[in-house]
């Protein structure tokens, strides 16, 4: 529902345009991007699992489940892979429930507030954590 939900926190961008703004920073970077979206705790979990051994890292905007999934967290520490944690708004100017996250605890890097821009921050930090010097 980006674009549509709440666009002054949100942005007024489309999950297509952050799609695009990935492609083309991951394409700058020399990165690969599976860019995926679900509604479904259980089908995050499994790309999560999917990505362990496959994948350099993972940059993830969990949604509400950031802030009630365990799973999440369970998932994301036995991938063994960097995580960048990103929010589009600022959570923390936000209710106070969203100020506790079950991601942060395995994230090498949080970002929030930034809008989509956000996601190509997280694709330049990933890229300095996998990528030699």
């Amino acid at each position: 529902m980006l674009g549509v939900r709440e666009p002054a926190v949100y942005g007024k961008g489309t999950l297509a345009d952050v799609e695009k703004l990935c492609r083309t920073t991951a394409k700058a970077l020399g990165l690969a991007v599976d860019f995926r979206q679900s509604n479904l705790e259980g089908e995050l979990v499994t790309w999560i699992q999917q990505a362990r051994g496959k994948m350099a890292g993972i940059v993830i905007n969990a949604g509400a489940y950031t802030h009630t999934s365990v799973a999440l967290l369970d998932a994301l520490s036995l991938a063994e892979l960097p995580v960048i944690e990103i929010h589009l708004s600022n959570i923390y100017k936000r209710e106070a429930f969203r100020h506790k996250s079950y991601i942060s605890p395995v994230a090498r890097g949080v970002l929030c507030g930034f809008g989509a821009h956000g996601y190509a921050l997280a694709l330049e930090g990933l890229a300095r954590m996998v990528k030699p010097s």
